[in-house]
């Protein structure tokens, strides 16, 4: 069985090492797990990252400038004490840019939101003494065209995929203008049983969701992918690689497990074969990867 289903890809400019070490220097209780090397790409040799931060897994790649994070999509870090987040956000806000300035707010006693060096946007909280299930939450925000659309988002996920829940909902009231009364302050959600969060945002903003954070759904099946890439696909023009884009303009990724295992191979033939396979391909095929692996074409 899969430990965590949805893994949070994150796309960079360049040293992915680099960025690994960082974030894992951050986060106590985290790692570097793996690290693969891809040639003949279109961004030629590409690293990638695994990581493990508080327990949870995230994905690195550097693979040249083609995408800039944006603070559509945020991590969300859940305190129980106070001097945690002081430590969190010195680290995370040294050659970076202040969102929202670390300070107490109606809703937390301690509260930041920061874009790092790299670009990556964190929310730093404090939660008082309140049980934490994930440390790391990543948080979705609906802002231009897809403004007022997070609770339909998050009803969408939750009948896609399984072991799901929507949680409590925070919404505007009146007098929050821009923003309308009945929309999502703040909504917190499960799928596959990892926690995710997602609000509205009103306010004029210059982005909105892109390729530089992706969601990677680990499939065991050709059936999953399948069934995945018919549920979530919504642009055929994003299709790529396995790569889509769902309704909404989050990007995903529906990959099968097998596919680490044979672009990690010693033997540069048959990874090679793979990767040269996996760029023709929209949607991934797990047996025409094998056969390619396996040099029977």
């Amino acid at each position: 069985m899969i430990r965590q289903k949805i893994t949070p890809f994150l796309w960079f400019e360049k040293e992915a090492g680099e960025v690994a070490r960082f974030y894992t220097s951050v986060f106590k209780d985290s790692k570097i797990k793996d690290t693969t090397t891809l040639n003949n790409t279109p961004s030629g040799t590409v690293d990638i990252v695994t990581i493990e931060l508080l327990g949870q897994e995230f994905t690195i790649m550097a693979a040249g400038p083609l995408f800039k994070f944006t603070p559509a999509v945020s991590f969300l870090v859940a305190c129980n004490a106070k001097g945690e987040i002081d430590a969190l956000w010195d680290k995370l806000s040294e050659g970076g840019t202040a969102l929202m300035e670390l300070s107490e707010y109606p809703f937390s006693e301690k509260y930041g939101w920061v874009q790092d060096k790299y670009g990556l946007s964190w929310q730093v909280m404090f939660i008082g003494d309140r049980k934490i299930k994930q440390k790391i939450t990543p948080m979705l925000m609906f802002v231009g065209k897809q403004w007022a659309k997070a609770e339909e988002a998050i009803n969408f996920y939750a009948s896609v995929f399984n072991n799901t829940k929507v949680g409590d909902i925070l919404r505007y009231g009146k007098n929050e203008e821009p923003d309308n009364e009945g929309t999502i302050k703040h909504a917190a959600f499960t799928l596959e049983s990892q926690e995710f969060a997602a609000m509205d945002s009103a306010y004029k903003h210059d982005f909105t969701f892109n390729e530089a954070i992706s969601f990677e759904v680990r499939c065991e099946t050709q059936n999953e992918i399948d069934y995945y890439w018919k549920k979530l696909s919504a642009d055929p023009k994003a299709e790529q690689c396995g790569w889509l884009k769902d309704k909404y303009g989050v990007s995903w990724q529906i990959v099968p497990i097998i596919l680490g295992e044979m672009l990690k191979d010693k033997d540069p033939e048959k990874s090679g074969r793979v990767m040269k396979s996996l760029l023709q391909m929209k949607k991934l095929d797990i047996e025409e990867l094998k056969r390619e692996y396996k040099g029977e074409k």
